[in-house]
């Protein structure tokens, strides 16, 4: 009973700051026109209302079409279905991904388990820029359905927020990071001849 009230108590305060975050955008479209000109009023103004919403999110460090990408999926689920869609990791220097993997080493006590849910620095499109970690649920979920026309795709089935910028279009689906994927067609018959 008691994990039944903190669920409705959760759904209720997110749909709160839905409308809030909303709300906010609506009353930063005359400064934003302002600041962007006509033409990107409400995507300023949704940057701005995502902001207050998820104050320690950091674009900084996507590459340029990455973060254009999720800028602009994220306005059209803000104004056109009111989504939130926030970012909980993008871009991670190397050491920081080098500590993140040797810690899921140590607690796994194995570099291949702990590859399931952390790659190595030379791996990671964290580190490239082209990852994002997205929240909540609810946003993840628009994304997985609406991120393709923005070159964003889920790419692992065991991480509902991992997506990844792909503008060649939709991977595979991996169960887990740590299944490696042919990058190229020679790659792919060597791997299929084996």
């Amino acid at each position: 009973m008691r994990r039944g009230r903190a669920a409705h108590a959760a759904r209720r305060r997110d749909a709160a700051y839905r409308w809030i975050t909303l709300l906010l955008a609506v009353a930063f479209v005359p400064v934003a026109r302002l600041v962007g000109g006509p033409g990107m009023a409400r995507h300023v103004a949704c940057q701005w209302a995502l902001a207050t919403r998820f104050p320690a999110e950091d674009l900084d460090g996507l590459t340029p079409a990455t973060r254009a990408a999720f800028e602009a999926a994220r306005t059209r689920a803000l104004w056109r279905h009111r989504e939130l869609l926030g970012l909980t990791s993008g871009h991670r220097h190397a050491y920081h991904q080098a500590r993140l993997f040797a810690e899921a080493v140590r607690r796994t006590g194995s570099a291949e388990v702990a590859r399931r849910r952390v790659l190595p620095p030379a791996e990671s499109r964290h580190v490239a820029g082209t990852a994002l970690d997205v929240r909540p649920a609810e946003g993840a979920r628009w994304l997985e359905r609406h991120g393709g026309s923005y070159g964003l795709y889920r790419i692992y089935d065991n991480e509902w927020w991992h997506f990844e910028y792909r503008p060649e279009g939709r991977p595979a689906r991996l169960p887990h990071s740590g299944v490696t994927r042919p990058t190229d067609t020679s790659e792919m018959i060597m791997t299929w001849a084996r």
